[in-house]
């Protein structure tokens, strides 16, 4: 019976590490942080969309990361875009409305060891691969691919 535990834990531990790479998407960005949050702003306002909040989490765990007990640099600049698309809202939502759980959405732009990277997170297969594919075709206008 532990053998049947510690083989489904392993089992477990693997698909949740598989799953963390599988829920966020990163392209690299030949240029600096500024350059690459420019091109993210100017590529969501291209798509007609509002910027609704620039969540600057990477001076946020600067900031407080001695306040909580660690001096780990997790990044030297990142910046999360926070946006929402009324017509497609409407139309996953409408498939499902707690595909409400999801929205807004969010673009980010980080710099770490001197990589600067453009990225959003992943959603559940279906009504949400819309979501994905406006985030990814911000997200590659913005780091030109």
């Amino acid at each position: 019976m532990r053998r049947v535990i510690l083989t489904l834990t392993l089992c477990l531990a693997g698909a949740a590490a598989l799953r963390a790479e599988e829920a966020v998407v990163v392209y690299p960005f030949d240029g600096s942080f500024e350059d690459a949050a420019f091109a993210v702003e100017s590529a969501i306002t291209n798509q007609g969309l509002v910027i609704d909040y620039t969540s600057h989490v990477g001076e946020m765990l600067n900031r407080t990361g001695a306040d909580v007990g660690s001096d780990v640099v997790l990044f030297d600049e990142a910046d999360i875009y926070v946006f929402c698309s009324a017509a497609v809202s409407r139309r996953v939502m409408e498939a499902d409305p707690m595909n409400i759980a999801f929205c807004p959405y969010g673009i980010f732009v980080a710099e770490r060891e001197g990589e600067v990277m453009v990225g959003y997170r992943t959603y559940p297969d279906g009504p949400m691969d819309e979501v994905e594919a406006l985030l990814d075709s911000v997200a590659r206008e913005a780091t030109g691919g």
